[in-house]
């Protein structure tokens, strides 16, 4: 392949990044790959998979929600992986776009293959190409930015943010319509195929933008000299420890996927004057996500500074509480159901109000922390470590799934006792990270710029 110049270390600019669009763009497209999809895998394990011969052979709902998490928990898992195939050997660009390629065959192995064998080979494709880039795409972002321009960051992983949530909320509100409307012969086909044809949308706008980003290059032993050395080990040891904490957000948060959207098919599902699927509710997180992001970064972060100083910690401790008010919510709905009520799909609209509040103190912030605290050669690794506590979360949420289920299909937390029990976990979460949060010492590494009249760095790297 020919080689070509590309500049290896961010300019001296006081604006944005000219590659930020670019990233921007392919993460609206791969998001909505991934939150289509997802959106209806857990109705489609239950009511459309089928044997080698045709016939329906779907699981149980405790069968689906345990290998839904079981599916999400590698997901998480694999950025580990990528993140050293990046910062060592390829580099954040190349890394991304190989492990796309395999991400856009997953899918079709989705859309075509509705077998417990295609199901499989799907997702693992998927949990490989996805995940492998996770680390590598968020991190790219933060490598746009030099010391002139970082105090951008945090405003540029809102709207990085605020991208992959216009990526779900379109797909979410699609994809189970789509599956719906097609029937049990096509919809899988057609429902599965649309997330595989914007993923190879996703891949093509990155290549787009090839000669427009940084391209740090793989640390190669300078990573393992770094990862290993004592400040090293360090930023690993005091990051990982936030890491744990922040899991059991992820057990409770991923459930909107699975018990859920399980829930929502014995709510009330006309609601606002529609007809709701119960994989559609999920529209209303990415929804309000697209509302409170400029809400919480120009109205509520700046309204609270004035009282009190607002750091990263603070947010994530707050974000706990309010993310137990959802499950309570939840738990409530349940309690309902019990009694032969049939509540309305609104309440759930409602929880997801608390739960998306969460989300943007805990996870929009994990992510600028996580690239401001990582060593410079450890970036993509330290975003890795950070997608792990996803991993543990929903690890965390099957072995619970697995562990309450009877043997004569009775489960051990029945009804609402299930999410009060994920509600106490959190809230313990909450009270012992902050006592956490109070001890821990901030230390921020930016990528060092090019000098201002050099264009392009010598290095040279495969298009």
């Amino acid at each position: 392949m020919a080689k070509t110049k590309y500049r290896t270390a961010p300019e001296p600019i006081t604006g944005m990044p000219r590659g930020i669009p670019y990233i921007i763009g392919n993460e609206v497209a791969e998001r909505f790959s991934f939150y289509g999809m997802r959106a209806i895998l857990t109705i489609f394990m239950v009511r459309y998979l089928v044997d080698n011969t045709g016939v329906l052979s779907v699981m149980t709902e405790g069968d689906a929600k345990k290998y839904f998490h079981w599916f999400l928990a590698a997901v998480y898992f694999t950025p580990f992986l990528g993140s050293l195939l990046s910062d060592i050997w390829l580099g954040k660009y190349r890394t991304i776009i190989n492990l796309s390629i395999l991400y856009c065959i997953g899918n079709f192995f989705l859309a075509f293959n509705h077998t417990r064998l295609g199901l499989a080979v799907g997702l693992i494709l998927i949990v490989v190409g996805s995940g492998g880039i996770k680390p590598c795409v968020s991190s790219n972002v933060g490598d746009q930015f030099g010391k002139t321009n970082h105090h951008l960051l945090a405003k540029v992983f809102s709207w990085f943010y605020f991208g992959i949530n216009v990526g779900s909320v379109l797909s979410m509100g699609l994809t189970p319509y789509l599956l719906e409307k097609f029937g049990p012969e096509h919809g899988p086909t057609v429902a599965f195929g649309v997330p595989g044809i914007l993923m190879v949308a996703a891949t093509f706008v990155f290549w787009l933008g090839r000669k427009k980003y940084v391209h740090v290059p793989a640390g190669g032993l300078g990573f393992v000299k770094q990862t290993f050395s004592g400040e090293g080990i360090k930023a690993v040891g005091k990051l990982a420890v936030i890491y744990v904490f922040v899991a059991p957000f992820w057990a409770i948060f991923d459930q909107t996927g699975s018990s859920w959207v399980l829930q929502a098919e014995k709510l009330n599902l006309h609601w606002l004057g529609f007809d709701w699927l119960p994989a559609q509710v999920q529209i209303i997180n990415s929804a309000l996500v697209l509302i409170l992001i400029p809400v919480f970064s120009y109205g509520v972060y700046p309204l609270v500074g004035k009282v009190v100083r607002v750091t990263p910690l603070r947010k994530i401790t707050v974000g706990f509480f309010i993310s137990a008010v959802a499950f309570a919510i939840i738990a409530w709905v349940e309690q309902r159901l019990a009694a032969g009520e049939m509540p309305s799909v609104g309440w759930q609209a409602f929880a997801y109000l608390p739960l998306t509040i969460g989300e943007v103190l805990i996870s929009i912030t994990c992510l600028e922390f996580s690239y401001t605290q990582a060593p410079k050669k450890m970036k993509s690794f330290i975003m890795a470590i950070e997608l792990m506590s996803v991993t543990v979360g929903n690890l965390f949420t099957a072995q619970v799934n697995s562990f309450i289920q009877n043997e004569d299909g009775t489960s051990k937390l029945e009804g609402a006792s299930y999410y009060w029990f994920f509600v106490s976990v959190i809230t313990v979460t909450g009270v012992l990270f902050g006592i956490y949060a109070r001890f821990y010492k901030e230390k921020v590494y930016i990528q060092d710029e090019a000098p201002a009249d050099e264009n392009h760095a010598p290095a040279t790297s495969d298009d």
